[in-house]
């Protein structure tokens, strides 16, 4: 398990990590999600003793990541795939990896075997792809067995393939009953992969839960076909509700409930084909949640 408890991390003028708490929990994959700057990644580094919290404590298993023995048999990590030195190979860069902290060279083969690089495994790094870099860290990552993972954006430079192959590799190891931490910007795989959600901003803890729990409040869409689509969008208009044109023979309507939808087009003699509800996004949610969190944001502006 892991537990963060209170961290702040300051540098100089700047927070970047404001009294942070949360925890995760062995068995589920563990989704962290916040906008370009929200301290994702500094909390990451922290929890890996890469960097020291101005307050606070990361614990992994109860310690910290500085008070064990064989750090790679306890914990493994993937934050930067191109953090190789260029001119390994990629069997030399994880068999420094093993000879350091006492696993035997046989587990380096195994690990290649695992991510599919064995037929690459004497060539340079500093000549992989993103793709197979990123591969190469999994295996640095799974060399020592260890019970708790950590991954910072781990399906950049993947192909489909490749996408689909981690989300089963991620489900295995939470399967197995290990923690699996998991940060990325793409919500549409965190919302296939993950089973709990973690989202900060400003590096402030702002909510967590399932995708299930995040997503069954917020407001969605309602699909809605009619045999009058511009009379029912004239009565729409003196409510509160938004709506956009799908196509000639439909309308996507947010902020009105369904039944509200349908009471008013009753109302109106407007006979009704089609009336979905469209439970919100975990990417719609995401951004609703951490909309005031964004560091850059871009602005509609009339042209002039």
């Amino acid at each position: 398990m892991i537990s963060v408890e209170h961290i702040t991390k300051r540098f100089n003028d700047t927070t970047a990590v404001d009294d942070l708490s949360f925890e995760v929990k062995p068995g589920v994959i563990t989704g962290f999600l916040g906008p370009n700057g929200s301290g994702k990644s500094t909390t990451m580094r922290i929890i890996l003793g890469l960097d020291r919290p101005t307050k606070g404590r990361a614990l992994i298993n109860g310690k910290s990541y500085h008070s064990l023995s064989a750090p790679l048999r306890e914990v493994g990590a993937l934050l930067e795939a191109k953090a190789v030195h260029p001119g390994r190979s990629a069997r030399n860069h994880l068999l420094a990896l093993a000879v350091s902290n006492g696993i035997p060279a046989s587990r380096v083969d195994e690990v290649l075997n695992f991510v599919g690089l064995e037929s690459v495994a004497k060539k340079r790094a500093g000549d992989f792809s993103l793709g197979m870099s990123q591969r190469l860290g999994i295996a640095g990552a799974l060399l020592g067995d260890p019970p708790v993972l950590l991954f910072d954006e781990p399906v950049n430079g993947l192909d489909p393939e490749g996408i689909r192959w981690i989300r089963e590799f991620f489900r295995k190891l939470a399967d197995e009953g290990r923690t699996v931490l998991v940060s990325s910007h793409l919500m549409s795989e965190m919302a296939v992969t993950a089973d709990q959600i973690i989202v900060i901003g400003r590096g402030k803890f702002i909510t967590s839960g399932s995708v299930d729990d995040l997503t069954k409040n917020a407001a969605g869409t309602v699909i809605v076909r009619s045999t009058n689509n511009g009379e029912l969008t004239k009565a729409l208009a003196n409510t509160s509700a938004t709506v956009s044109e799908i196509n000639d023979e439909g309308l996507r309507v947010s902020g009105l409930a369904a039944a509200a939808i349908g009471d008013l087009a009753f109302a109106t003699g407007i006979a009704l084909h089609e009336l979905t509800p469209e439970r919100a996004s975990l990417e719609e949610v995401f951004m609703e949640l951490t909309h005031d969190s964004v560091e850059y944001s871009q602005t509609a502006k009339e042209a002039n």
